[in-house]
């Protein structure tokens, strides 16, 4: 995929998994996790700056309009697997683990824990929404972290510094702490910064219990489910749900590297277990 600069300041995608799962590593100290200018390499702070820029209360409402309909076509879930699997990273030729063998190690890293076949679907599902790459969306509009959108910025989001840019920031009613929200009023009714996370969940909610739908929505939601923040717009429900959040978490970070798993061996499974929750095909 040809992509510009501007659009494409990532090496890859999974370079911005890489970056994460870093920052979080084990034994690792707030302090030491908040020199994000350290350990950020160019590409991966750049990428940052034009996300915090450019992910407006607008643009969020844009892409919900444009994709939430879910009027792409309708796909089954491994055929549009198959189509992630196009999404070819033309700086990194070296590179021979597929989009899906990723999703693979998380899923197969939480069915050796014994976790239930929902939560093992939920890891094959949810980096599904990056097919927005294939659809022509930048790279600033389908990974990152994720963070509310038409109130104040947290602190606790990577490179907050970068929230200056964003033409919200200037909008006084976006910049207190409730902005267009009301105190817990709960996350369904708060708009988060559009991505990879939100489309997957409009996809797939009907067709998975509330744990997984949360899971899948929020994985990329740091601030909240590893600093606490924003729970002034969180209520009592999310609280309890953003637990199976924190359970999904360490899997999405730390089981890249793992064993390359064996498609032939083990699709016969994961065959059998979305067709346990899913048609033949849906709408995307």
């Amino acid at each position: 995929m040809q992509a510009r600069l501007d659009a494409a300041p990532l090496k890859e995608l999974d370079q911005w998994d890489d970056f994460v799962a870093s920052r979080y590593r084990e034994g690792r100290s707030e302090e030491e996790f908040r020199n994000y200018k350290e350990d950020a390499n160019p590409g991966v702070t750049e990428f940052y700056r034009q996300n915090h820029a450019r992910q407006t209360l607008e643009f969020v409402l844009s892409k919900k309009k444009q994709y939430c309909g879910l009027t792409r076509g309708r796909k089954g879930i491994w055929e549009m697997a198959e189509y992630l699997n196009t999404l070819v990273d033309e700086s990194d030729p070296d590179t021979d683990l597929s989009q899906v063998e990723h999703l693979l190690q998380t899923s197969e890293a939480i069915r050796k824990d014994g976790r239930p076949r929902w939560f093992v679907l939920a890891g094959l599902l949810h980096d599904l929404g990056k097919v927005l790459c294939l659809y022509g969306e930048p790279q600033w509009a389908v990974v990152g972290d994720t963070f509310p959108v038409g109130c104040a910025h947290s602190d606790q989001v990577v490179f907050p510094e970068f929230f200056a840019a964003n033409p919200d920031s200037r909008v006084p009613e976006y910049r207190t702490a409730y902005g267009i929200y009301s105190p817990n009023c709960g996350l369904d009714r708060v708009h988060l910064s559009w991505g990879h996370d939100e489309y997957i969940y409009t996809v797939t909610r009907k067709y998975l219990p509330e744990p997984a739908q949360y899971m899948l929505r929020y994985h990329s939601f740091y601030a909240a489910h590893r600093h606490g923040a924003y729970r002034h717009l969180m209520n009592p429900h999310d609280e309890q749900m953003f637990e199976w959040v924190r359970k999904f978490n360490p899997y999405d970070l730390y089981s890249k590297g793992r064993e390359r798993p064996n498609l032939a061996e083990i699709r016969p499974y994961y065959e059998e277990l979305v067709a346990e929750f899913f048609p033949t095909q849906i709408d995307w």
